[in-house]
């Protein structure tokens, strides 16, 4: 039987504890890396690179990426329950100035690709998530200070599990910053704002403006817009699919202004 009423509850933007009583599907952006425990049912995340399914008792990794499309399955007459920890990027850098010096012997350490990773059941994370649940359970606030120092134990969490998780953490450090091509490439569809396309590649957005100037003649939004134009062309030409169906695949949400900047490019 489930005893469940759908809830969801925030905490300062860094702890989110839910209970879904049935069968909820949802495509969700990840603007910073998380943790998730999975309390009861189960959790299926589908990536670009392959479909996970976690089940309970179990913690995965969220790797900061465009998005992800999540099911929040019931299991065995249980109703969902997760507990979602964000890791905030200016948490982030605070503790990579306190830990630069090993760091720094850490360089040549590539991050981890995956956007979705499953992590051991170790003790630490146990311990870190079962701190959570008297709050979670009884609806209390934690104290902002409180959920900070989590943050810290969260990130020596994962670092304990994988070196690989310095670069990926830290990505905002010069050496570990994502590749801004490589990113804008497979993303120049998805439907985000140049800040967002700065803050997914671990850059301000004038840091963003300054390193894309060094790999394109073109700015950033004009480098999208053609890029866009160049797919939809392909589409219209190849698949036939309707302009407006186009539009919205390439990522213009308004059909008008897609039509004035197709016929701008090719008349």
């Amino acid at each position: 039987m489930n005893d469940c009423i759908e809830s969801l509850v925030n905490y300062s933007d860094i702890l989110l504890s839910c209970c879904i009583p049935h069968d909820m599907h949802l495509e969700h952006r990840m603007p910073a890396h998380s943790i998730i425990f999975v309390r009861s049912g189960k959790l299926v995340i589908e990536s670009k690179d392959k479909t996970d399914e976690i089940t309970a008792d179990n913690y995965v990794f969220v790797r900061r990426d465009c998005s992800v499309n999540v099911t929040k399955v019931p299991l065995e007459g249980k109703p969902y329950r997760g507990i979602n920890f964000t890791l905030p990027r200016k948490e982030l850098k605070e503790y990579y100035n306190r830990i630069v010096g090993t760091c720094k012997k850490l360089h040549g350490i590539s991050p981890i690709r995956q956007t979705v990773n499953v992590l051991p059941q170790t003790v630490a994370l146990k311990s870190l998530f079962s701190s959570f649940l008297p709050y979670t359970d009884s609806g209390e606030t934690p104290a902002d200070g409180w959920l900070q120092l989590k943050v810290q134990e969260a990130i020596m969490c994962l670092l304990a599990i994988d070196t690989r998780f310095y670069p990926t953490l830290f990505d905002f450090n010069e050496v570990w910053k994502i590749d801004l091509m490589d990113f804008m490439e497979q993303n120049y569809t998805e439907d985000l704002t140049l800040e967002e396309f700065a803050s997914y590649t671990g850059r301000s957005l004038a840091t963003f403006k300054r390193d894309f100037a060094k790999i394109s003649t073109l700015s950033p939004q004009r480098w999208i817009t053609e890029h866009r134009l160049e797919k939809a062309k392909k589409m219209l030409l190849e698949d036939g699919v309707s302009a407006q169906e186009v539009s919205y695949m390439v990522g213009f949400k308004n059909r008008s202004h897609f039509s004035q900047a197709f016929k701008k490019q090719y008349g």
